[in-house]
């Protein structure tokens, strides 16, 4: 995982996000949604301070290794002492001592690796900001593609109306038509030009939010289109469920926060276990150099610590040459030090059980999610079709409001009126689609899939089936 994270961090780092020009990055056929994912993840400033800090802690991380090396003290000083009744003393000392852990039950190794899970739990975050920044990028790809779309039905439908408009002006001239019918027809298409003006001001903002969610100036093509006859591609329920319970990112947290939880269990369960030192000190003393008089000394010590008693134990022995032994023994004990930390390591199961309880439910609930999505994104597909099917009705019936005009069955302000109405089936096709492409990108997110993947998972699926 730390090299995953120092893999990340660089490529955020060092990928091309400067704005200007895409020449460099863009493919051939335009932007596509993940590429926008993937450029929106590497544009954002926030995203790289925050792998930035992480591959910091990993470096923290990594020199706390320290902990199991010998501890090195290095000692200097001088007591001068002038006396008015006696000698005058100067005394010089220098020290080296050594202090090593021998054993502590196991706690030093899984505070380690709880350390190791807190970075885990970090990346996972880091995982989770860079899929919301990438899901933001595609929102705003959509409402663009849809921005487009509508004002293109738009500009058609001004262009159909205004050619109406004409034809009622000239039928006007030759007193065939009402004056009023042409102010109406006047009145109808200011409207869908106000109308049109309006999405073309909203089209603007939206080219600018989504560049900049790019880090760009200018919006490069765009290799996307909204296909209202674009059949989804679904997995089976069954399949969609044991994926979301393998893949699902707020499961596989859950996951990390259990294995965490059993770690704080785990040293709760240490905590009494005592600790076993081996020291080791050498120094040398005098009243001027060279100094002569040396001391050497090693010992052991044990510390234990419970909430009813703790204390500590420890024994030396060692020489100050050219003459002289020592040893020492001494020991301390301090009787009921805590009593209410008794309680900790059966917090550390309640907290456990809990965290165990939370996954279970969150399964149960993001398995039934995903059963549900792929129902959902039927619905959507279904939907889909039946709005290009009125759009299709809506296109056959101004044909033949065309043909009745032919007959002077109906007059070109009613004609202008079909026409608007086609247009808004159009739109509502167009809002169809999308809804489907919005549908299964939730589901892709249940499921732990990048954008557009759900397609070829559920070919695969096929292929697989039927092999």
């Amino acid at each position: 995982m730390k090299a995953r994270t120092a893999v990340l961090f660089l490529g955020l780092f060092f990928l091309p996000c400067s704005k200007g020009s895409a020449a460099d990055w863009l493919p051939a056929d335009g932007l596509s949604y993940s590429g926008a994912a993937r450029r929106a993840v590497a544009a954002s400033d926030d995203l790289r301070g925050e792998y930035a800090m992480q591959a910091i802690r990993e470096g923290a991380w990594t020199l706390g290794r320290r902990a199991w090396l010998p501890r090195l003290t290095v000692g200097a000083s001088e007591d001068d002492r002038l006396a008015e009744n006696g000698a005058d003393s100067f005394v010089k000392n220098y020290s080296l001592s050594l202090d090593q852990l021998v054993w502590d039950g196991g706690r030093l190794l899984v505070s380690r690796r709880l350390e190791r899970m807190d970075l885990a739990l970090a990346e996972t975050k880091l995982e989770r900001m860079a899929e919301d920044i990438a899901d933001s990028a595609l929102s705003a790809y959509r409402e663009l593609l849809y921005a487009r779309a509508v004002l293109a039905i738009r500009a058609a439908t001004v262009e159909s109306l205004a050619r109406q408009r004409a034809l009622i002006e000239r039928e006007v001239e030759l007193g065939i038509a009402l004056p009023s019918d042409l102010a109406e027809a006047d009145i109808t298409l200011e409207e869908r030009r106000i109308e049109q003006e309006n999405l073309k001001i909203d089209l603007a903002e939206t080219e600018k939010r989504f560049a900049e969610i790019l880090g760009l100036e200018e919006l490069p093509p765009l290799g996307e289109t909204i296909d209202t006859g674009r059949k989804t591609a679904l997995p089976s329920s069954p399949s969609a469920r044991s994926m979301t319970e393998a893949k699902n990112p707020d499961l596989a947290e859950e996951r990390r926060l259990i294995a965490r939880k059993q770690g704080e269990l785990k040293y709760a369960s240490l905590s009494w276990m005592p600790t076993v030192r081996v020291t080791g000190s050498f120094g040398l003393s005098g009243r001027r150099y060279p100094l002569t008089r040396q001391t050497w000394s090693v010992g052991i010590n044990v510390d234990f610590s419970s909430p009813w008693i703790s204390g500590a134990l420890g024994g030396s022995a060692g020489r100050e040459l050219p003459y002289d032994t020592t040893a020492r023994i001494q020991g301390s004990a301090s009787p009921l030090p805590d009593p209410a930390s008794g309680m900790t390591k059966r917090q550390a199961e309640l907290s456990l059980s809990l965290e165990r309880r939370k996954y279970v439910l969150a399964l149960e609930r993001l398995g039934r999610s995903a059963e549900q999505g792929v129902e959902k994104c039927r619905m959507a597909d279904r939907k889909r079709e039946l709005a290009g099917e009125s759009r299709e009705l809506a296109g056959e019936r101004y044909r033949l409001a065309e043909l009745r005009r032919e007959l002077g069955q109906l007059t070109r302000v009613e004609l202008m009126e079909e026409r608007i109405e086609y247009s808004q089936k159009e739109i509502a096709a167009v809002e169809a689609a999308l809804a489907l492409l919005a549908a299964e990108r939730e589901l892709e997110k249940l499921m732990g899939l990048a954008p557009g993947e759900l397609s070829a998972f559920a070919e695969a699926e096929t292929r697989g089936g039927g092999s």
